[in-house]
């Protein structure tokens, strides 16, 4: 297939995916509302801006990281904390970016001696090590009781509101997409499709493996503090329970439907694990009452619903439909 014909097939998915987008969207406002559509259309884009970093590591350097979470963490109560003692959000918000990209740069210490599964069983034990932390620093964290968490503020505006924080989130996505594109189009992105494809050949290349897994780990990290930050303050509440192992794998499903070598997988993937949930509790109302009430229902419709994904979408919905067509 000539790169004519690629980047026309490109645009017409591209587009596809806008109007399926704008339809769905223009339905659920319908059904639900604006306020409800917008609260979770600021999940939706959070979440893919977590995802973004996840499809640095992920798609682009081919390593699997199992304590994403933990990130989004530190980012989370960085921000807390912060806002909390006063710090406006235009520092605060960049503190917590830089907190998460060091909880990334130590993340990824292992992964100069250990590989494969080694290391991501190495970033499991810093998951659970951070999520302890959390838990027992009660004097900082609040431990298992959490801190409650102001709005956000941008000098006398605030954003206090659905469209506020759907409008906030949209502004983070787009200029977190921006970056990831601007780093996967240069030398680094290079280097990182190099390690994932074969870390020998790419070593025997002059290419540093260990720095480039530290600065997807990095980059990655980076996102996830600022996903974490916007997070908090959408839902209002932190607590270490929160950004435990089950967020981790959560962001790791959340890719790999989508589409974990492509930017658009982390909004497709988000869309899926935010909105899907919703849409089947509010299916699951209209089904007889003693079907609806059946204990994992909706848990299991959900399963259902990401099994048909991975197998007709192995490549995730924002992949190309079969290999053959690359």
């Amino acid at each position: 297939m000539t790169g004519a014909a690629m980047r026309a097939g490109a645009i017409v998915r591209w587009t596809a995916g806008v109007i399926g987008l704008a339809v769905l969207g223009a339905l659920a406002l319908r059904a639900l509302g604006p306020e409800y559509v917008l609260a979770q259309a600021a999940f939706v884009f959070t979440y893919a801006i977590a995802g973004l970093g996840v499809v640095l590591v992920v798609g682009q350097c081919g390593q699997i990281p199992l304590g994403q979470g933990a990130l989004l963490g530190f980012g989370a109560y960085a921000e807390t904390l912060l806002a909390l003692h006063g710090v406006p959000a235009p520092v605060s918000l960049p503190l917590a970016i830089v907190l998460g990209a060091a909880g990334g740069w130590l993340a990824s210490l292992p992964a100069r001696r250990l590989g494969g599964l080694y290391f991501a069983m190495s970033t499991l034990a810093f998951a659970l090590i951070v999520e302890e932390a959390l838990v027992r620093w009660e004097s900082l964290t609040g431990g298992a009781a959490g801190l409650a968490v102001p709005a956000l503020a941008l000098g006398s505006w605030s954003a206090g509101t659905a469209a506020a924080q759907a409008a906030l989130s949209l502004v983070a996505l787009a200029l977190a997409g921006f970056a990831c594109r601007r780093w996967m189009a240069s030398r680094l992105g290079r280097a990182w499709r190099a390690v994932r494809e074969d870390e020998l050949a790419a070593a025997a290349s002059g290419i540093d493996i260990g720095r480039a897994k530290m600065l997807a780990f990095v980059l990655g990290g980076g996102l996830s503090g600022l996903a974490g930050a916007l997070y908090a303050h959408w839902i209002g509440f932190v607590s270490p329970e929160q950004f435990g192992l089950a967020l981790s794998f959560e962001l790791l499903m959340l890719v790999f439907i989508g589409g974990a070598r492509r930017l658009a997988g982390a909004l497709w993937g988000a869309l899926v694990v935010i909105a899907i949930p919703q849409a089947i509790s509010l299916a699951s109302e209209a089904l007889p009452p003693d079907l609806a009430a059946a204990a994992g229902l909706e848990t299991t419709l959900f399963g259902a619903v990401v099994v048909a994904v991975i197998v007709l979408r192995p490549e995730g919905l924002a992949g190309r439909a079969s290999r053959s067509s690359s």
